[in-house]
């Protein structure tokens, strides 16, 4: 037969001891000081040993107290881990709704990796450039393109995005100054005006910003791009793996900030979730592997 004290009495000794205040613990544990300085009390008479020595305002463990506490926190801390875990299986998958685009080019090629850290961890993914105004519950969490402003949800930006032209090194050789684009197809994505604001940046003049084939995702451009069918106005986060492995290379060095970044967003009552805790550690480290702005 297992000798425990009330569960009540050591949660407020163990809150209490780590403080070193009962008046942060009854707010952590949301009941009153004397609530908590009473349960203490009672946990002291019923083990027959003083836990705290009380001097004034001051709080100090006795040595016995000390010792208890360093037994107890891992204890307290083993079954708030189990709760978790089954409150995640409670709660099912993990869903996430992810700009295409996003998911094509950056997330999918690394998501072996968060699956070796948390095989126990089932994600569904949602694909779709709708805006998601997380009002109803459909989804966790949220990987967007914006200025960060959402209100009522939590958003940490994972990268700034940066345009810049990208294309084969075959056809890299072709061009020895921005002037060459008028040489070649240029490769846009939608809305068709990346190309004109690029031009400007530059301040390349000749060179139709309107010609060649738009496509509705840039993912599409990359693509193409790689097939060597033109040069893309790459985002330069998305290109960073073709970059990377030499499928593709820069031919200019201009790099043009774009306005949006990509954030992770997510309603804040799920950011104790252990899913969400542990997507959104494990995502913020593979976005911080690259420069924010490239």
């Amino acid at each position: 037969m297992r000798r425990i004290p009330p569960l009540g009495a050591l949660r407020a000794f163990e809150a209490g001891a780590r403080h070193l205040s009962f008046t942060r613990a009854a707010t952590e544990l949301c009941v009153t000081q004397a609530a908590i300085s009473h349960q203490v009390r009672q946990l002291e008479d019923w083990l027959g040993v003083t836990l705290f020595e009380r001097r004034g305002h001051e709080l100090r463990l006795t040595a016995k107290g000390a010792a208890y506490l360093r037994e107890l926190t891992p204890v307290f801390d083993r079954m708030s881990e189990a709760t978790a875990r089954l409150y995640e299986r409670e709660q099912g998958p993990l869903r996430i709704t992810v700009l295409p685009a996003f998911a094509t080019c950056w997330l999918l090629p690394r998501l072996e990796r968060f699956r070796a850290l948390h095989p126990d961890i089932e994600l569904h993914f949602h694909s779709s450039a709708e805006l998601w105004d997380f009002l109803d519950d459909r989804f966790d969490m949220g990987i967007r393109s914006g200025l960060g402003r959402w209100t009522g949800l939590k958003a940490e930006q994972l990268a700034q995005e940066a345009l810049s032209p990208v294309c084969t090194p075959a056809l890299a050789k072709k061009l020895r100054s921005p002037g060459d684009l008028k040489k070649v197809r240029l490769l846009h994505d939608t809305p068709k005006d990346g190309w004109r604001r690029w031009l400007d940046f530059a301040g390349v003049e000749g060179v139709d910003a309107e010609a060649g084939p738009a496509f509705n995702d840039a993912s599409l451009v990359l693509q193409a791009a790689r097939q060597g069918e033109g040069v893309a106005l790459g985002r330069l986060f998305l290109a960073a793996d073709d970059l990377k492995a030499g499928r593709l290379v820069r031919p200019f060095t201009k790099a043009m900030p774009n306005d949006f970044s990509y954030w992770l967003v997510h309603p804040r009552p799920l950011a104790g979730r252990r899913g969400v805790a542990a997507f959104r550690t494990w995502l913020l480290s593979e976005a911080g592997a690259l420069p924010l702005t490239p």
